[in-house]
């Protein structure tokens, strides 16, 4: 995989250089709130305008179907980029039309510019090869070096992750170089004991990583919404709390594998519970109760893991040398129910390990609760693209990037 400083180094002044960055930030309205994946591609881009290139920035955000939507504008995104560059940004209001030719012509040397979100078109994430590639080609027009630095898309089979990088020279930013680099030491070079933790809503969105870890981790403690799908495998009830029990027998299957590879299975002790979920808008004072994972009342939802429980999960994570965490441990948007995610990121902190909290809500939850993200070994930008890497897949975007 060709670096950027490689490319660097064979000189980019005046040359138009296509950054596929991952900006798919969080907004309230046009308000950005939580600006990590932004802040997360400015290295690369900096260093591609510092280098004299004519920086050409693209991005998806959100879900549109297809076709432009106000609601899903990288306007805000391409703002927030020029105030962290510190230099206007200029900002096309199409991906391949005639803004987007216009802007991109206009670049002088040392200068960016962001072009509207990629999924504005049908094309980026058709599952028909032809229509991909004709958009890959459009985009293709734009450009005369790629340079691939979207880890949050790498998992992606998309015009701009996987077809556009067949079509230019192409190298990897410093963000995936990162990325890699960290997920190897999760992998291949893993220091013990490795502990992993799993939290956010489903067991079935972790089914894949918990099958490739139980080869692989010394132990996994599992908290958020999937553990109750654990606690109903154990023969609990588990009152109103989420639950699939269509996973409920790969669930059984697995405890019996992580018992037989020796790998430490915790599941929470005592849980934080209520018959209201929690207004998240007004942040309301909740109604709950803390009780024993195996006491949860009929009538009652699991929002939380207890204080028992973090202890627990505490002192599992003192010696460890290695940990990966992705997911919150409870509805940590809600004060009175972030004390789980709280205490895990805190005994990250506390690891004398190497710590990495795994992208998506678990990397918002860090920031949103106020620690220092600086102070872990590395915070991750694509929460299921390092999920599908641990899971051992082949991504699309770091394929596309190997030559």
């Amino acid at each position: 995989m060709k670096t950027i400083d490689e490319l660097l180094a064979e000189g980019v002044a005046g040359k138009r250089v296509f950054v596929r960055a991952d900006l798919n930030v969080p907004l309230d309205g046009t308000t950005i709130t939580d600006d990590g994946r932004i802040r997360a591609v400015v290295p690369t881009v900096k260093a591609l305008a510092d280098a004299g290139a004519r920086v050409v920035v693209a991005s998806h955000l959100g879900r549109p179907k297809g076709a432009p939507d106000p609601a899903f504008s990288l306007a805000p995104a391409a703002a927030r980029l020029g105030e962290l560059l510190g230099a206007d940004v200029a900002f096309a209001t199409d991906t391949v039309g005639e803004s987007a030719t216009a802007t991109v012509a206009g670049l002088a040397d040392g200068r960016v510019a962001v072009i509207e979100n990629l999924r504005f078109n049908a094309g980026e994430t058709s599952k028909d090869d032809a229509e991909r590639g004709a958009f890959a080609d459009q985009l293709a027009a734009l450009a005369d070096v790629y340079v691939g630095d979207g880890f949050g898309a790498v998992h992606r089979k998309h015009a701009s992750v996987f077809d556009l990088p067949a079509r230019l020279p192409h190298a990897a930013g410093y963000l995936i170089a990162t990325e890699v680099g960290v997920l190897k030491k999760l992998t291949d070079e893993v220091k013990r004991p490795y502990v992993v933790v799993l939290g956010g809503a489903k067991v079935s969105d972790k089914l894949a990583v918990i099958d490739a870890l139980l080869g692989k981790a010394d132990r996994l403690l599992i908290g958020g919404g999937m553990a109750y799908t654990f606690l109903y495998a154990k023969g609990y009830e588990v009152g109103i709390s989420l639950l699939q029990k269509d996973q409920v027998e790969v669930v059984k299957e697995y405890m019996k594998r992580a018992e037989a590879n020796g790998v430490e299975l915790v599941l929470p002790v005592d849980v934080l519970v209520s018959t209201d979920f929690p207004d998240l808008k007004t942040k309301a004072p909740a109604d709950f109760e803390t009780v024993d994972a195996d006491k949860i009342p009929s009538t009652k939802e699991g929002l939380d893991i207890g204080p028992k429980t973090r202890e627990l999960y505490a002192s599992k994570l003192a010696d460890a040398e290695t940990v990966f965490w992705n997911g919150p441990l409870g509805v940590f948007e809600h004060p009175d129910y972030a004390g789980g995610t709280r205490a895990i990121a805190q005994a990250l902190l506390d690891s004398p390990g190497f710590t990495v909290v795994g992208g998506g809500d678990s990397a918002a939850a860090v920031r949103t609760l106020g620690f220092d993200e600086n102070a872990f070994g590395h915070i991750s930008t694509g929460g299921g693209a390092s999920l599908e890497y641990l899971e051992g897949k082949t991504l699309p975007g770091l394929a596309a990037l190997e030559d």
